[in-house]
C-alpha cells in the first residue's frame, strides 16, 4: 500500500528508508542495455518478462457502431470549420476547444442556422483557440517521453523529483521531501506499465490531499461553500464547477507550482458566485487571487513545457 506524505513542509522525522531492511538492487539501465560481458540482474522493476506469441485466428474486420455525435462543416471566412454538435438542456450555446477540435453544445430548441450564426459571431475567438491548441499539441508531441528508469526526473509542485527504483517483497511508494526522491519498490518481474500506474497513483494521492487543503483555504477567503470535490483526468480542462457547487480539479495540476494550483482553485470557487466568464467573474477571482492574469498565462506556458509522462 502506498504511503503518502503531505506535500507541504519537509518532515524532519522522516524515517530512514533502509532502517528496517537492507538495500535492494537498484538498476540504472534497462536490461537490454547491459553489456554482454556483464551478468544481467535477476529481475528488473520496469522490464516485463518475455512473452510467448500465441497465434490468433483472424476474422473479418467490422467497424464498430459509432455513438459519437456527427461532425458538421461550416465555411467561416476562408476556412472550412468542422465541429461536433451536441444537444442539451442548457439555455445558451456553449463552445469548447480541445485536441479533437471544436465542440458546440446547444439547446434542443435552437436551429442549425442559429448555431452556425453563433459560430460565425465567435469565429475570431474560435480560430485563434484552435490555432493555439494545435501549436500546443505539436510542441508536446515533439518532446521525448520520460524514460522510466532509476534516476528519472519527474515534475512535482513546480520542480523535479528523482525516481528511485527498488526490488522488494511488496509494492511500496515512499517520498522523501528532504532529498526530493520518490522511492518505488516493486516485486521482481514487475513491468513498466505497473511502475507508471504506481507513480500515477502516488501523484493522485498527493493531489487529492493538497487540493482539498487549498479549496478549504480559498473557500473561506471568498465566503463560499462547495458541495463536493473530486479529481479529473481531463485532457484539456484544469478544473470545472457545476451549478450545484461540485468541483473537479485535474490531478495533473500537481506537476505545477503551488501558485498555479491556487489560481485554478480560486477560478473554480469563483464560479459558485458567477457561472460565466464575465468581467464580474474575473473581478470575483481577483478578490482572492489578484495575480490571476499572470497565473493564467504562466499555466498555459508551463503546460506546454511538461514532459510526456503518460501518453
Amino acid at each position: 500500500m502506498a504511503t503518502a506524505v503531505k506535500p507541504a513542509s519537509p518532515d524532519p522525522n522522516q524515517p530512514d528508508l533502509f532502517s528496517r531492511e537492507g538495500p535492494k538492487p537498484v538498476y540504472t539501465a534497462p536490461v537490454w542495455s547491459v553489456p554482454p560481458s556483464q551478468k544481467p540482474p535477476p529481475a528488473s522493476p520496469y522490464v516485463s518478462p518475455p512473452e510467448t506469441a500465441v497465434p490468433v485466428k483472424t476474422r473479418p474486420l467490422v467497424a464498430p457502431p459509432s455513438d459519437q455525435p456527427p461532425r458538421r462543416q461550416l465555411l467561416v471566412g476562408e476556412f472550412i470549420l468542422e465541429y461536433e454538435l451536441r444537444r442539451s438542456t442548457r439555455r445558451s450555446i456553449g463552445f469548447m476547444i480541445d485536441d479533437d477540435g471544436l465542440r458546440v453544445t446547444a439547446p434542443k430548441r435552437v436551429s442549425i442556422a442559429e448555431v452556425d450564426e453563433a459560430i460565425r459571431t465567435k469565429q475570431h475567438w474560435i480560430l485563434s483557440k484552435l490555432k493555439e491548441r494545435r501549436e500546443r499539441r505539436a510542441a508536446r508531441l515533439q518532446k521525448p517521453p520520460v524514460e522510466w528508469i532509476d534516476g528519472a526526473q519527474l515534475p512535482y509542485l513546480g520542480a523535479d523529483i528523482t525516481l528511485r527504483l527498488l526490488v522488494g517483497g511488496r509494492n511500496r511508494s515512499i517520498y522523501n521531501p528532504n532529498t526530493r526522491e520518490l522511492w518505488i519498490t516493486l516485486m521482481p518481474g514487475a513491468g513498466e506499465n505497473l511502475l507508471k500506474e504506481r507513480v500515477k497513483t502516488w501523484y493522485q494521492q498527493q493531489a487529492k490531499e493538497l487540493f482539498g487543503q487549498r479549496l478549504d483555504l480559498y473557500a473561506g477567503r471568498l465566503g463560499v461553500q462547495y458541495h463536493s470535490f473530486g479529481l479529473s483526468s481531463a485532457g484539456t480542462r484544469w478544473g470545472s464547477c457545476t451549478a450545484d457547487r461540485k468541483i473537479r480539479l485535474n490531478w495533473k495540476l500537481i506537476h505545477f507550482s503551488l501558485p498555479l494550483i491556487d489560481y485554478v482553485v480560486a477560478h473554480e470557487l469563483s464560479h459558485i458566485l458567477e457561472m460565466n466568464h464575465s468581467q464580474q467573474f474575473w473581478d470575483t477571482v481577483g478578490l482572492i487571487y489578484p495575480e490571476y492574469e499572470d497565473a493564467k498565462n504562466l499555466l498555459r506556458k508551463r503546460s506546454q513545457e511538461l514532459p510526456v509522462l503518460f501518453p
